[in-house]
């Protein structure tokens, strides 16, 4: 009952050759995928992102990007919710972490940390790198990538940083890093590369991955 609630609520529709799940809890993926224009349901995946752990950040995001579709492919497999469907079943699974002075940053363990965070990138810079994997329900097939962009900021009041931890939101995304938070923009001094991808979703790597999935149904 409750997978059935998550799967409820349907966006704006361009996609009516394949049908898309988001399986992802964050609004900021919502949004972008929204704005993308495609229809979409919702089905969060449950693991322990903690016991997932590589070497190198790019390799770390792929990783649980991929552990979120298999968590996901196998609840939706045991809730008995795969089924044949003429159209194919594209599952779109993300992470996003966050490096500073040479440290990998995921969500903040509480607002001690956050702090910590955020006062490392007053005055410098840090790098956000975001995957992206869809996964053909349908045939199996996987298709996955990262991008990384550069964020850099002027020096941030340490009022403005209590201000923006005391409100919470710092403590549900990778590195405490809420761009887009009002308190938070005017300080970012430019952003190198995809702003989709700091934000959790780049939209123009999903659309491609996307397609290359389809060319790949069509291929085979």
């Amino acid at each position: 009952m409750e997978l059935e609630k998550e799967i409820e609520g349907k966006m704006t529709t361009c996609n009516s050759s394949f049908k898309i799940i988001l399986g992802s809890s964050s609004l900021a993926r919502r949004q972008i995928l929204n704005e993308m224009g495609y229809e979409f349901t919702v089905v969060t995946a449950d693991i322990d992102e903690k016991s997932i752990r590589r070497d190198k950040p790019e390799e770390l995001v792929m990783a649980l990007a991929e552990a979120k579709a298999n968590a996901i492919i196998e609840r939706l497999r045991i809730e008995g919710h795969v089924e044949e469907d003429a159209r194919a079943t594209l599952l779109i699974t993300a992470d996003t972490v966050v490096v500073s002075h040479g440290m990998v940053r995921e969500k903040p363990n509480n607002k001690e940390e956050a702090r910590e965070f955020i006062k490392g990138y007053s005055g410098g810079h840090a790098a956000v790198i975001g995957s992206v994997v869809v996964s053909n329900l349908t045939t199996g097939i996987r298709k996955g990538a990262w991008e990384k962009a550069e964020v850099y900021f002027h020096e941030i009041p340490d009022e403005i940083i209590d201000s923006v931890i005391e409100e919470g939101s710092t403590l549900h995304v990778a590195g405490g890093l809420t761009l887009e938070h009002p308190l938070t923009s005017p300080f970012v001094e430019a952003v190198v590369g995809s702003i989709d991808t700091v934000w959790g979703l780049s939209k123009a790597l999903t659309e491609k991955l996307i397609k290359d999935n389809l060319v790949a149904v069509k291929i085979t």
